[in-house]
């Protein structure tokens, strides 16, 4: 694949190179990049850094992998000590998936992380960017590996756009694969670098472009940095949302040895509409349970129900 720039022609080969060679020098050093990094950890890894900061999971991912350093054995303890380690890394819907696929591990694959997409895609909660990325960086695969900093950085490299768009298509893992090395394991590592790259240097908001290692060759430098024509995407606040609901209740559940009374919610936030609002939405995503009238739990907890006193207000 080649692709015209005002006149010069910028071959796969030239981006691969160029970006592996960057990263080989600037990438961060991170415990699942490691040589001796295990699939598991690698998997651990995706799923939490789904809409986490780099900064803020690694102190979680170490104590995850210290306390469940295999499939085999998160599959065998509670969900509800799954969710209380996530902490508040956000999202801990998330931290239930991982159990659910550590349990599917153990039961379908002998508590080992399969190498083919099509097995990883199988698993519970495992969609098409973490199958990727997993057959990618785990197991040295030619995959097409697409976030937000990916198409970003591709769009702005190759086609001279300013973003690469709200969701990644069909088109967008195409463009991405026909910029990999035919080779799997040289794939796999600019696989990487597109995505640290994207991460470090061609960011959305204040992209350093002159440290890029295409700067001479971009596209989007050579038309002149056009804007996107998308709508300008809001940031997504944080203070009085039901995120932040969820989160104060979710807090509570934590802390507590066992059921909690709704007395003790009810200090968690002063709004009683929304607040059982947010309880019914923690109880449906399969985060919470009332295990008795009036008294809640952590999924995975309900078989102490009967064994622990409630904590009330």
């Amino acid at each position: 694949m080649t692709v015209h720039v005002h006149g010069t022609l910028l071959g796969v080969k030239d981006v691969a190179e160029a970006a592996i060679a960057w990263y080989d020098k600037f990438a961060r050093d991170l415990p699942w990049r490691d040589r001796d990094a295990k699939p598991w950890g690698i998997l651990v890894s995706e799923i939490m850094l789904q809409q986490t900061p780099v900064n803020r999971l690694l102190p979680a991912w170490t104590e995850w992998m210290r306390r469940w350093p295999t499939p085999a054995a998160l599959a065998v303890d509670r969900p509800a000590e799954a969710i209380r380690m996530w902490g508040r890394l956000g999202y801990p819907r998330r931290a239930l998936r991982l159990h659910t696929c550590a349990v599917a591990l153990v039961e379908h694959h002998d508590g080992e992380v399969p190498s083919s997409v099509a097995e990883l895609l199988a698993l519970p909660g495992i969609g098409t960017y973490t199958a990727n990325a997993v057959a990618a960086f785990a197991f040295g695969q030619r995959q097409p590996v697409v976030d937000t900093n990916v198409r970003r950085f591709v769009a702005r490299a190759v086609t001279g756009q300013a973003d690469g768009g709200a969701a990644t298509t069909p088109a967008d893992l195409r463009a991405v694969e026909a910029l990999l090395p035919s080779a799997e394991r040289i794939a796999a590592r600019a696989s990487a670098a597109f995505m640290e790259i994207g991460a470090l240097i061609c960011t959305a908001r204040t992209p350093n472009c002159t440290q890029c290692p295409l700067w001479s060759r971009c596209a989007w430098r050579a038309n002149g940095f056009p804007p996107s024509t998308d709508p300008p995407r809001r940031p997504q606040g944080y203070a009085g949302t039901d995120r932040q609901i969820r989160g104060a209740l979710m807090a509570v559940l934590r802390e507590a040895s066992g059921p909690v009374g709704r007395a003790q919610l009810d200090l968690a936030w002063p709004e009683a509409e929304r607040r059982e609002t947010a309880l019914t939405s923690l109880i449906v995503d399969g985060l919470a349970v009332e295990v008795r009238p009036g008294y809640i739990a952590l999924a995975g907890d309900v078989e102490l129900a009967d064994d622990v006193e409630p904590v009330d207000a």
